[in-house]
């Protein structure tokens, strides 16, 4: 199956979507890295380069929000999401403007750049500001899709990619929606419910479980906010157990997102995968994900333990 980058899809969803719609792109001096450099050499009089000053970066990006131009600031997710965080909440969330921000190099899967790289924080930090729409695309498919969602929703927008290649699950014929997940593959036993990179894992794991007879449904929820609360429901009560998998920290993340809405509806057991309430630190991408008990073995192994625990 072919490979890609979030952050290479996120590139040319950029280069595809300036042709149909009007606005501008930002980054801090990492545009090879966020890939935007694409869209510089497309649309050199729309892109800005801020340099290493992100929340300048964010405060631009408000300033030209306000003529009516929707305006992208790219940056690794440590430094977009977290060092111009008040510049997000108080110059683009508090007057609901239409910045989206786009965090790059997301997880433990900037490997030996280490602890103060992988930013794990990044999901609970957007999440909490009112009106922000957040997403997480596991795929190229569906990171082309969430560009022109964030540029169709109205208002500020958080978008993570990814620095490595990951399985190309969708076709260019797929469709989504805001707000609304795609059951990857269905299940009765257990469901597990991921986003980003670890939609693959997932699957991984549920093939696992399916070689022990067990049967595993994969859920991809890509708009962490809004959150499909009717399609986690639906699971909930059709599994009467969950799991959770995201490369992010389980405090305030996807697993506390579908926590919220289960316990508001169908309340089941459910078991989180994902970083611990802990930092990361330097090493081989795969040896981070067995240390941090996020492979897809360890999916399958909280999917053994949601189901002891119904």
């Amino acid at each position: 199956m072919a490979k890609t980058a979030t952050r290479e899809a996120y590139g040319k969803a950029l280069v595809e979507f300036g042709a149909k719609y009007d606005f501008v792109v930002m980054d801090a001096d990492l545009t090879k890295s966020t890939k935007t450099d694409m869209f510089k050499k497309e649309y050199p009089e729309r892109h800005i380069n801020t340099g290493i000053a992100e929340g300048n970066m964010i405060s631009v990006a408000a300033g030209i929000a306000t003529t009516g131009k929707p305006v992208f600031a790219s940056s690794f997710a440590m430094f977009a999401a977290g060092r111009a965080y008040e510049q997000i909440r108080n110059a683009v969330g508090y007057p609901h403007l239409n910045v989206k921000v786009v965090g790059s190099h997301v997880g433990i899967s900037v490997g030996e750049d280490g602890a103060t790289h992988q930013c794990n924080e990044d999901i609970a930090l957007m999440r909490t500001i009112p009106g922000m729409a957040v997403f997480s695309p596991c795929d190229a498919a569906e990171t082309r899709a969430c560009v022109e969602m964030a540029l169709r929703y109205d208002g500020p927008c958080y978008i993570r990619t990814g620095r490595n290649a990951v399985e190309n699950l969708y076709g260019e014929d797929e469709t989504f929606e805001l707000g609304r997940g795609k059951v990857v593959r269905d299940g009765a036993d257990v469901a597990i419910i991921a986003t980003g990179a670890m939609v693959q894992n997932a699957l991984e794991a549920a093939d696992m479980l399916a070689a022990e007879g067990v049967s595993a449904a994969v859920l991809d929820i890509f708009t962490i906010k809004p959150i499909d609360k009717e399609l986690i429901a639906e699971y909930a009560g059709k599994t009467g157990c969950l799991v959770t998998a995201e490369e992010h920290t389980i405090c305030g993340g996807l697993g506390s997102a579908v926590c919220e809405a289960v316990c508001a509806t169908k309340p089941v057991p459910v078991k989180m995968v994902g970083m611990p309430d802990s930092y990361g630190r330097s090493g081989k991408v795969p040896d981070l994900f067995a240390y941090y008990h996020m492979t897809a073995g360890d999916i399958a192994a909280a999917a053994r333990a949601a189901i002891a625990a119904k």
